[in-house]
């Protein structure tokens, strides 16, 4: 099937320096800590799954990404919607269950969505969402409109069916999509080396669909982004999806409800001397673009104001219930259409 011709014309998005990919990454960082906190106090209801410790595959493929570009992630979804530009207050409203939510409080942590932001979405079913990013590819190459759509599951998703399915879709319609794994090590309790036949979930697997094995640090935002670079304007010039792993580490347990004791604690510690902002700071220092003084100020500097936002949240009001019944069709009502 020959790949139709983009017509959409769109501006090259700045590059970032390695500074502002560092304040992303540590802004995210933040706040997920803040939620951290915030869950063991008992104000975020329901399940809460943090991505500490990846937030340079979520920094680094959304800095590749152009404004119009689609992007789909899992229940451990903060970090992209953040890095899309999803506004922190809205979200931290959502997780809170205040006035304001990013989803008017009927998504919670799990299914944090901005579309303004070209975020489609946190999806609770490991894998469902996979279809529906290659589903959107699909659209954006019947309108010809030039987007890419990136999508990021873990590494247990390449067991599921519908990751198979439709990775064969898009390498046979040759679909705009950028397909991400963030490969923490683990599927929820259990090491995914345990239960699979090669080393790499994702990569090694990526040739029986005639895909290049593409395997990044995923604790190397620059190195993310350079990939993710790569992959986008692949798609976008028409030459079919990507299948990238970026190695990682999940900094806590798979939920905040889970210790982690699974897990030794030597491993951790080696983990976190890989840190993606402790990496990348040392890197700005070594090279003189951000000294260590500088980088504390601005780590005590974006703690206070998460701080702040909290309380500030905090004193909001929670939502009246009966907007439960808003929104839920394209007309904003609720009521059964037949």
């Amino acid at each position: 099937m020959e790949a139709p011709e983009v017509t959409a014309v769109r501006a090259e998005r700045a590059a970032p320096d390695l500074r502002d990919l560092y304040e992303r990454m540590l802004r995210i960082r933040q706040f997920e800590a803040k939620v951290d906190v915030l869950y063991r106090q008992g104000r975020v209801r329901g399940p809460a799954h943090l991505g500490l410790g990846q937030e340079a595959i979520a920094v680094g493929v959304a800095s590749a990404l152009g404004p119009g570009d689609y992007s789909l992630g899992t229940y451990r979804g903060h970090a992209h919607a953040l890095a899309r530009g999803a506004p922190e207050e809205p979200v931290l409203r959502e997780l809170l269950g205040r006035v304001g939510g990013i989803c008017g409080g009927k998504g919670g942590s799990m299914h944090i969505t901005s579309v303004e932001h070209g975020y489609y979405g946190s999806y609770a079913i490991v894998g469902g969402h996979i279809p529906t990013a290659v589903g959107m590819a699909w659209a954006s190459r019947i309108r010809r409109d030039g987007m890419v759509t990136a999508c990021f599951f873990g590494d247990g998703t390449t067991n599921i069916g519908a990751f198979h399915e439709a990775v064969n879709l898009a390498a046979v319609w040759k679909l705009p999509v950028v397909l991400v794994c963030e490969n923490n090590l683990y599927m929820e309790y259990t090491p995914i080396g345990d239960v699979i036949p090669v080393e790499r979930p994702a990569a090694d697997r990526a040739p029986a669909y005639g895909l290049e094995p593409l395997v990044v640090d995923g604790n190397d935002v620059a190195a993310v982004r350079e990939m993710a670079l790569a992959a986008v304007e692949r798609a976008r010039r028409g030459d079919g999806p990507s299948l990238v792993e970026a190695v990682t580490y999940r900094l806590g347990g798979h939920s905040v409800a889970d210790g982690g004791a699974y897990r030794h604690p030597d491993e951790v510690a080696a983990a976190r001397t890989r840190d993606p902002l402790v990496r990348l700071a040392t890197e700005l220092a070594q090279s003189g673009a951000m000294a260590v003084e500088e980088s504390d100020a601005l780590v005590a500097q974006v703690k206070g104001e998460m701080d702040a936002m909290a309380v500030r949240v905090l004193a909001e009001p929670t939502p009246d219930a009966a907007d439960a019944w808003t929104g839920m069709w394209s007309d904003g009502g609720a009521t059964w259409r037949n």
